[in-house]
């Protein structure tokens, strides 16, 4: 769908396999999953959203085991370039 797209494009969002750093933290996490998804504003309105995976990346830990957190992004919020920063392409 094209509003999705527009969310990903907008938004800058990471694909899946990227590496990306936590702000906060300095932790790297990989991306591991991506869906299209539509997020409630209000009882009454949805608007698309991308979800996406994250896992993060220790030294020994096989991919998918270990701390995976999941957020939905959307063009009314500024999460992603709050609190992440892409750092592999």
């Amino acid at each position: 769908m094209k509003e999705h797209e527009d969310v990903e494009c907008l938004k800058r969002l990471p694909r899946v396999g990227q590496t990306v750093r936590n702000k906060k933290y300095g932790t790297l996490w990989r991306v591991m999953e991506k869906r299209e998804v539509w997020q409630n504003v209000d009882p009454e309105h949805l608007v698309p959203g991308i979800y996406l995976a994250y896992w993060q990346i220790k030294k020994g830990v096989l991919p998918g085991v270990g701390k995976l957190l999941g957020y939905i992004y959307t063009a009314y919020d500024n999460t992603f370039e709050a609190n992440w920063e892409i750092v592999e392409g």
